[in-house]
C-alpha cells in the first residue's frame, strides 16, 4: 500500500501538476506526476520531436563554498574537478570505501571557491550525511543545504532552447549557443535563474535552477513560450516518459542500474574514474579492481522476441534448443523503447558474457524470450535535429 498523500513531500509545483490533471504517485517519498492526460507515449514522442517540460525540483542541491571547496569535493568524487573550468558541469559518482556508488551527481563549478552539487531525490538524507562526512571538516570550506530553497526545471527536446530564446537573457551567452555542460546565470521571463546545458533524456535542452518561490511563475512562462496546448507545442512530462527517455539513451538510474554495491567500472562508467588525480573515497578499491579486472559488467540488450524485460527478471545464457542456459544475472531496467519500436533493457552479466552480439534469454514471468547484447546507447539524437550553433 502506498503512503498517504499527506505524508509525501511536494515540490513547489505540486498544485500545477494536479491542476493539469496529472496522475500522481509516490516516488521515493515525493508526490510526483507519472504522466499527464496526453499519456506516456505522447509525452515521450513530444520530447523527441519538439520539447517537454519536467519538474525535477525533488532533486537535492548543496553548495560547497570557500578556498578549500575544490580540494574537498575532489576527495568526494571519482572524476577530476581540476579539469573543469568555471561555468562547466561535471558528472561523477560519489563512492564508498569499497568503490561502490553512494550516488551519482553533477558538480557545477561556479568558480574556484563555489561549487553546486546536485544529487538524486531518493538519496537526499544519505547523500547529505555522506558529503558532510567527507567534506564537513575540510579546511576553508563551508556547506550549504539548498534543497528546500531551490527548484529545478528541465526543458528538453530539439526545440527547447529555441522556444526559450525570446524570454531568456543570460549573462554573456545566447541560450541557443550554450554548449554541452556549460552553465550561466541570467533570467527567464524576468526570473533570476541558472541555466545549464545538461539533461537526462538523450536530447538537447537545458536544466533551469531558480528560487523555490519563483518555480510556479517560471513553469507558467515556459509553457506559454512553448505553445502548450497547440499541436506539437511543449508538453509537461511525467516520470513515466522520463524513464523511457533516459533508458533509450542508456543513462543509469540510481537504485536500479547503480547502487552502493556496484562500482563505476562494473557500470561502464570508467570515464568518470580518474585515479591519477590523487586520493578520493573508494580509490584504493578501484585501483585493485582495475588491476584485477571486473567480474561483471552492465550491458544493454535488445529483445529479439515478444516480451518486455522488467526490473528483476532473470537473465540467462542460451541453452540447448535455444532454451534458458545458466543464470547470468537479472534485469536492472527494462521497457519498450517508444522511439525504437522494440523492447530494451540493461542488466549485469559476467564479463565473459558481456560482448556485443552475445545472445541472452530473458525469463519474462516464465516466458523465455531471446535477446541480444548491444553496444552504446539504444537511441542517438539525429544530427539534423536543431544543431547547436
Amino acid at each position: 500500500m502506498s503512503a498517504p498523500t499527506a505524508s509525501l513531500a511536494r515540490t513547489p509545483l505540486h498544485d500545477r501538476h494536479v491542476g493539469l490533471g496529472a496522475k500522481m504517485v509516490d516516488f521515493g517519498g515525493w508526490h510526483m506526476p507519472v504522466n499527464y492526460p496526453a499519456g506516456i507515449l505522447e509525452e515521450h514522442r513530444r520530447v523527441r520531436a519538439t520539447s517537454g517540460l519536467f519538474d525535477v525540483s525533488h532533486m537535492g542541491e548543496l553548495f560547497v563554498r570557500g578556498p578549500g571547496a575544490v580540494a574537498a569535493v575532489q576527495r568526494l568524487v571519482s572524476n577530476d574537478l581540476a579539469r573543469v573550468a568555471d561555468g562547466v558541469a561535471m558528472y561523477s559518482p560519489m563512492c564508498n570505501p569499497r568503490g561502490g556508488i553512494v550516488d551519482d551527481c553533477i558538480v557545477y563549478r561556479v568558480r574556484a571557491d563555489e561549487l553546486l552539487i546536485v544529487f538524486n531525490a531518493g538519496n537526499i538524507a544519505k547523500d547529505l550525511a555522506h558529503i558532510r562526512s567527507v567534506c564537513g571538516d575540510a579546511p576553508d570550506c563551508e556547506l550549504e543545504d539548498a534543497c528546500d530553497a531551490t527548484a529545478l526545471l528541465a526543458v528538453q527536446g530539439p526545440t527547447a532552447t529555441r522556444i526559450l530564446a525570446p524570454i531568456a537573457k543570460l549573462d554573456g551567452a545566447e541560450i541557443t549557443a550554450l554548449k554541452k555542460n556549460r552553465h550561466v546565470t541570467g533570467s527567464i521571463a524576468g526570473i533570476t535563474v541558472r541555466v545549464a546545458a545538461t539533461g537526462y533524456t538523450g536530447e538537447d535542452g537545458v536544466e533551469v535552477f531558480c528560487a523555490a518561490a519563483d518555480a510556479g511563475a517560471l513553469w507558467d512562462a515556459i509553457l506559454k513560450a512553448g505553445g502548450h496546448g497547440e499541436p506539437d507545442g511543449i508538453l509537461p512530462i511525467g516520470l513515466g516518459a522520463r524513464d523511457t527517455l533516459r533508458l533509450e539513451a542508456r543513462l543509469c538510474l540510481y537504485g536500479n542500474d547503480i547502487d552502493d554495491d556496484t562500482t563505476p567500472y562494473e557500470a561502464g562508467l570508467d570515464w568518470t574514474v580518474k585515479l591519477g588525480k590523487g586520493d578520493f573515497v573508494g580509490r584504493d578499491a578501484l585501483v585493485k579492481q582495475q588491476a584485477e579486472g571486473v567480474r561483471r559488467k552492465l550491458c544493454g540488450f535488445v529483445m529479439k522476441g515478444r516480451g518486455i524485460a522488467r526490473h528483476g527478471y532473470a537473465i540467462h545464457g542460451v541453452g540447448p534448443a535455444e532454451g534458458a542456459g545458466p543464470l547470468l544475472g537479472s534485469v536492472t531496467s527494462g521497457t519498450t523503447g517508444p522511439s525504437l519500436g522494440v523492447a530494451i533493457g540493461m542488466g549485469y552479466v559476467p564479463t565473459a558474457s558481456a560482448e556485443p552480439g552475445a545472445p541472452l534469454v530473458i525469463d519474462c514471468r516464465g516466458k523465455l524470450t531471446p535477446a541480444e547484447i548491444v553496444a552504446g546507447p539504444f537511441y542517438r539524437r539525429p544530427p539534423s535535429k536543431e544543431p547547436r550553433t
